[in-house]
């Protein structure tokens, strides 16, 4: 049996751009918001059985290429040291953040996440062979964020303050997250996932330089430590190309900052290029989706290797037909490949 298009992609054999949606389990689909009128957050990231329906939902109802786990991007603190709740409006609450530099001690180190395993386990189970499962971590630098800040920031004040007053220990989080990413991605890895993605989400609030010093030396030692088809997003991703390019991933997964059609960089890099379609587009009318997508499809001609995704997660409210309308002409006019 041939390799499913998704992995293809990876060669360079695929016969036109395989398309996955960053989000694209949850939120936006109707399917996913009734089980979340019966569910907490908790239970579903918690219960194997709610976990993998929502993670092959996307399949069934949309036809992608590839399913993505349904997980959090705090799974893997919440089972190393940290009380992670999921409240239903706030989503991720954490109860013990890290407040001071001796903190830091309190990141224990990753045993197993066994519903993590479950979880893949019945996923691939019910995709079979046909469809890849991609799994995910968040990068340390991000990761570290949420612990420090307790979510998302637009300044990122207490993890600035923690980055510049404290670097022996933030160096110390940093390589206790990224030992704790290898052993989840590796636990991961032998459940089953295909392919793994890290996102990066926050580490462009920093200057290239200190990406370079600072958070590159362990995102490069994650990509090294597990065998499998990777890709890396890094949100901003315009100034960081030089930097991401020397992560280890197969792929880089570009945000709307760059434009693929005068992004001479990314030509001469080795690795694969995913992205970039506006999350925004999918309020547009169709005659500007239909334009939007033959745009880009016709930027990633001159990328070997290509697979199509957005700048970043679907957004909740999205019109589920205009993503099928995506999605199908993608696969009707997508790039025949030698």
């Amino acid at each position: 049996m041939s390799k499913p298009l998704f992995l293809q992609a990876f060669d360079g054999t695929n016969s036109r751009p395989p398309i996955w949606f960053m989000r694209q389990a949850g939120r936006f689909l109707p399917e996913y918001r009734a089980l979340r009128q019966k569910h907490s957050l908790n239970e579903m990231f918690a219960q194997p059985e709610l976990a993998a329906e929502i993670t092959c939902q996307p399949v069934r109802i949309l036809s992608v290429d590839a399913a993505i786990l349904f997980a959090d991007i705090l799974t893997l603190p919440a089972h190393s040291g940290f009380d992670v709740h999921f409240d239903n409006q706030l989503g991720p609450v954490i109860s013990n953040l890290i407040t001071h530099p001796e903190d830091v001690q309190r990141i224990a180190p990753l045993e197993d996440v066994p519903h993590i395993r479950k979880t893949i386990q019945m996923i691939k189970e019910q995709l079979g062979k046909e469809t890849p499962l991609i799994g995910f971590a968040g990068g340390p630098f991000t990761v570290l964020s949420y612990l420090i800040e307790g979510g998302s920031s637009i300044s990122f004040q207490k993890m600035l303050a923690f980055y510049h007053q404290h670097s022996d220990e933030f160096a110390d989080a940093m390589q206790k997250i990224t030992d704790n990413t290898i052993a989840y991605l590796k636990i991961q890895k032998n459940a089953g996932i295909d392919a793994f993605q890290i996102f990066d989400t926050w580490a462009g609030i920093l200057p290239p330089a200190d990406y370079e010093r600072n958070i590159l030396p362990y995102i490069q030692q994650i990509f090294a430590a597990i065998d499998l088809p990777s890709i890396y997003y890094l949100k901003n991703s315009k100034p960081f190309l030089p930097w991401m390019s020397q992560s280890g991933a197969d792929f880089l997964s570009v945000c709307q900052t760059v434009d693929l059609e005068k992004e001479s960089f990314l030509t001469q890099v080795s690795q694969g290029i995913q992205g970039n379609f506006w999350n925004a587009l999918f309020y547009a009318d169709y005659s500007t989706l239909d334009r939007e997508v033959s745009r880009l499809l016709q930027a990633s001609k001159k990328f070997r290797r290509y697979i199509f995704n957005l700048n970043h997660g679907i957004l909740p409210d999205t019109d589920v037909d205009k993503v099928r309308f995506v999605i199908e002409k993608i696969k009707k006019e997508g790039i025949r490949r030698g």
